[in-house]
């Protein structure tokens, strides 16, 4: 079972968007997966079309895999379930906090979970907390969009900074560029740059497109429905690559 992760410090670069593509493309692929949405405001599970998760006791002092197990849906896809958020999950940190050895609940907890999947998929929030930390230590691979511009370069330098001083391999880490404009020259100029500083740069490029947003209303992934358009084929090129990085792995 591999556990990767869709993850920024920064909001609204394309979390949510790997992480419905990626999900549906390795069931796809005939891959047992499972999509988790960490996420409070449950925008992965929206994609598909799946309710938040019941309100449970998160300031309990343990997190049981029984407690999540009663929350997974099936989703429309067969081999693809979801278990999604809820507002409760606002608290993860408190709750993580009052545990003993709070940066390895997670991976404890994916591992109970993960013995029916192949993959599970994690939908981060944008922050580095306590929780952040615990998605690190339980995930064989961060990916992390990264729009071109120095904003997003600065969140992500800070991301290798903080793995350095907790002592996590930045090897990692798995950037690709998210919500490129190919006519924007600080695009161009960042796309060609960056890459040489941060080897673990995927090739493949998301482009900007009001596609994306469209996901919303239509409520699925990209992938499912419009595999002839340019971003859709820019997220299978994508999902092919992290699964060669995987097998290289």
């Amino acid at each position: 079972m591999k556990i990767v992760s869709a993850y920024s410090i920064k909001g609204g670069v394309g979390k949510t968007a790997l992480s419905v593509n990626l999900a549906y493309a390795l069931q796809q692929a005939g891959k047992r997966t499972l999509l988790v949405d960490l996420d409070p405001q449950g925008a992965a599970a929206f994609f598909f079309r799946v309710s938040p998760a019941a309100e449970f006791a998160l300031e309990l002092d343990e997190l049981t895999d029984a407690a999540f197990k009663r929350n997974i849906r099936e989703s429309d896809y067969p081999g693809l379930d979801i278990l999604p958020s809820n507002l409760a999950y606002r608290n993860f940190d408190i709750a993580l906090d009052r545990m003993r050895k709070s940066r390895k609940q997670l991976r404890w907890l994916l591992g109970d979970l993960g013995v029916d999947y192949d993959f599970i998929v994690l939908d981060c929030p944008p922050n580095i907390t306590l929780l952040s930390e615990n998605v690190f230590r339980a995930s064989h691979m961060i990916l992390v969009p990264v729009i071109p511009t120095r904003l997003s370069e600065r969140t992500l330098e800070q991301l290798f900074e903080f793995f350095q001083e907790v002592e996590l391999p930045t090897e990692m880490i798995v950037p690709f560029f998210s919500m490129a404009q190919k006519r924007n020259r600080i695009h161009q100029e960042t796309i060609a740059r960056l890459p040489e500083r941060y080897p673990t740069f995927l090739r493949t490029v998301i482009p900007f497109t009001v596609e994306i947003e469209k996901m919303g209303l239509r409520r699925m992934p990209v992938l499912a429905y419009g595999h002839r358009l340019p971003v859709a084929q820019a997220y299978s090129a994508l999902c092919q690559e992290i699964q060669e990085r995987w097998e290289q792995a």
